[in-house]
C-alpha cells in the first residue's frame, strides 16, 4: 500500500469577504500565488515538483472565472506541463481537491499534486454565478435548491435545538478566536498576518439579535411549503463571507523534501438529503473514521466547520467528542468562510492545531449546501 502524505499546508488569513477588505484589492491569483511562494519558502520546491493543480472555487466567474487552477498556474509559475483542474464542490470543495490529489497519487496519475482553494467574496459575490438550478422548478420539491441560511434554520428546528445553544456555540467560537492564535501556516499577505473576521461578542450582544433568514422562507415557500418556520440563526450564527486561499503538498514520501507533516489515513465523501443538507459532512465523517479504524475519542484536534451554529451544536451534543478538542482556535462563525477554500483552510489550521498539542490523530469535516459532506482522517508525523 502507497502511503500518501500531506508535505505541507499553508493559507493565507481570511480578509473581510467585502470593500475595504483587507485583501479585497488583491486577486485571487495573488492568493494562490502568495500560498506557492510561501510552501518553497518552506523547503518545498512545488514549481519543480507539483504535476498537477487542483483548485477549488464556488464562484466560478468574474475573476475567478476562465479556469481558475490554469489561471493560478500561470501566474504562480509551475512548469508548464502541470495539469490544472478547477473544481467546485461548493463550500466542501478545498477538501475535496486535497482527496483527489491523494487519489491521484495513490493511483500513479500524478506523484506530487498541488490541492486546495481560493475565495475572494469581495470581488465574486456569493451565488455570483445566477445558476439556472437556483430557481428551477422542474424537480420534485425534495430536490430543489434551497440557500444553505435557510436549511440551517430548517435543520435547526428539526433537531431541536435551541438559540440558547446556538448562542453558547457561537459565543466559544469567539472567544476562542480572541484569546487562541493558530497562524504558523499562515502566509502574511498584504499586511495581514491573522484572521480579520473575528469581532468582539458578548452573550447579552448574541442574544439580542434577530433571526437573519425569514426572507428566504418566503422567497423559497413553493419549494419548503405552508409550514412556518421558527428561524432561529442570526447574523451572530452565521459565518461571516471572507476572502481567503490554502494550499497544500499532496503526494507519496519524498527523500529529497523536509519530512512530511502528516499522513493522510482515511478520507470520505458523501451526498446528502437537500433539505438536510448540512448533515452530509456528518456521514463523510463516520465513514472516514470507519475507514481509519479510529474514534473521535482517538482525535487530539477535530477542525469542525461551522457551517453555520446548528452543525457544531448538532456535532457537541449528538456524539462523543471532548469539546476541548474540536476548533481549539475557534471555527468558521468567528473567523470567516472562504467557501471553496475552507476545506483546504481548515486542513492547515489543522495541522498547526495538532502541532499546538502535540497530537497524533486529527480530523477535518466539510459541509455544503444540497447535500455535500467531505472529511479526512490524518496521523501528525
Amino acid at each position: 500500500m502507497t502511503h500518501i502524505f500531506i508535505h505541507d499546508a499553508v493559507r493565507t488569513p481570511r480578509g473581510k469577504g467585502k470593500a475595504g477588505g483587507a485583501l479585497a484589492s488583491l486577486m485571487p491569483e495573488d492568493l494562490t500565488t502568495a500560498c506557492i511562494d510561501h510552501l518553497e519558502a518552506r523547503g518545498r520546491p512545488v514549481r519543480a515538483l507539483a504535476e498537477r493543480l487542483i483548485v477549488s472555487s464556488v464562484g466560478q466567474v468574474g475573476v475567478q472565472g476562465g479556469h481558475i487552477a490554469m489561471v493560478a498556474k500561470l501566474h504562480g509559475g509551475l512548469r508548464p506541463e502541470a495539469a490544472a483542474h478547477s473544481l467546485n464542490n461548493f463550500c466542501a470543495g478545498g477538501l475535496s481537491a486535497i482527496g483527489q490529489a491523494a487519489a491521484a497519487a495513490a493511483s500513479g496519475q500524478a506523484r506530487h499534486s498541488l490541492a486546495g482553494g481560493v475565495e475572494m467574496l469581495s470581488r465574486v459575490p456569493f451565488m455570483a454565478d445566477t445558476a439556472a438550478h437556483y430557481t428551477a422548478t422542474n424537480l420534485p420539491l425534495h430536490s430543489r435548491y434551497i440557500p444553505v441560511a435557510l436549511a440551517a434554520d430548517l435543520l435547526a428546528e428539526a433537531e431541536g435545538l435551541t438559540r440558547a445553544e446556538l448562542d453558547a456555540v457561537a459565543l466559544t467560537s469567539q472567544s476562542r478566536a480572541a484569546s487562541v492564535s493558530l497562524n504558523a501556516s499562515v502566509v502574511p499577505l498584504a499586511g495581514l498576518t491573522a484572521d480579520e473576521t473575528p469581532r468582539a461578542t458578548s452573550a447579552s450582544s448574541l442574544a439580542s439579535l434577530p433571526p437573519a433568514f425569514p426572507a428566504l422562507a418566503a422567497q423559497y415557500r413553493a419549494v419548503i411549503g405552508d409550514a412556518p418556520v421558527d428561524h432561529r440563526h442570526t447574523l451572530g450564527h452565521a459565518p461571516p463571507l471572507a476572502d481567503g486561499a490554502a494550499l497544500a503538498l499532496i503526494g507519496p514520501a519524498d527523500a529529497a523534501l523536509p519530512p512530511p507533516r502528516a499522513r493522510i489515513l482515511a478520507f470520505a465523501e458523501s451526498g446528502g438529503d437537500v433539505r438536510a443538507s448540512l448533515t452530509a459532512g456528518f456521514a463523510a465523517m463516520q465513514n472516514a473514521l470507519e475507514r481509519a479504524g479510529l474514534g473521535l475519542a482517538d482525535m487530539a484536534a477535530v477542525e469542525f466547520m461551522e457551517a453555520f451554529a446548528v452543525t457544531i451544536a448538532k456535532f457537541l451534543r449528538d456524539f462523543p467528542v471532548d469539546p476541548a478538542r474540536v476548533n481549539i482556535a475557534g471555527g468558521h462563525i468567528a473567523r470567516g468562510h472562504p467557501m471553496g477554500a475552507t476545506g483546504a483552510v481548515l486542513t492547515a489550521i489543522l495541522l498547526d492545531a495538532l502541532d499546538a498539542v502535540q497530537g497524533r490523530y486529527g480530523l477535518v469535516v466539510a459541509s455544503g449546501a444540497q447535500g455535500v459532506g467531505v472529511a479526512m482522517v490524518v496521523e501528525r508525523l
